[in-house]
This record gives structure tokens, sequence and C-alpha cells, in this order.
């Protein structure tokens, strides 16, 4: 069993965004784990392990535009099933 069952991932198109601050943010308030938050000013990619994807995407949407969003249930990937 998975402690974390939802891989989540997405991009953020914003203006002054700070991957720094989005790690602690992420840090702070979420829990999971394998969490990539990475990019520039302008777009950040992210990527969490969550079993409240939903939060994670609500966060991100105050930062900017979220786009490209995949959320995989990596539960049912590992017993064979479309995640």
């Amino acid at each position: 069993m998975l402690e974390y069952r939802y891989d989540t991932q997405l991009l953020i198109d914003g203006e002054g965004l700070d991957e720094d601050a989005i790690n602690e943010y992420f840090e702070s308030n979420f829990d999971g784990d394998c969490l990539l938050a990475v990019g520039d000013v302008d777009i950040i990619k992210i990527h969490f392990h969550t079993n409240e994807p939903w939060k994670v995407l609500e966060y991100c949407s105050t930062l900017g535009e979220i786009y490209d969003i995949v959320v995989e249930d990596m539960d049912r990937q590992a017993r064979g099933l479309r995640g």
C-alpha cells in the first residue's frame, strides 16, 4: 500500500513566481512526498505525491494559470490497472 496515492503534475504560468517560496509552502501546508517545484519567474513545473491533489490544484491556481494537469492514481497502476 502506498502512503501517497496520487502523482500530481502541472505547470504554472505566472509572473514573479518564486520556486523557493512555492517549495516552502508545499512543505509547510501539504502532506506528501517527492516534491519537485522548479522553473523561473514565469513558469514553474510541479510534481508531488499526495492523497489530496485538489488542494495542490487549488493553491497553484492562486499563483497563475495552471495547465498540463496530470493526476495519476499510483495505487491503481501498482495493481496493473489504468491510473
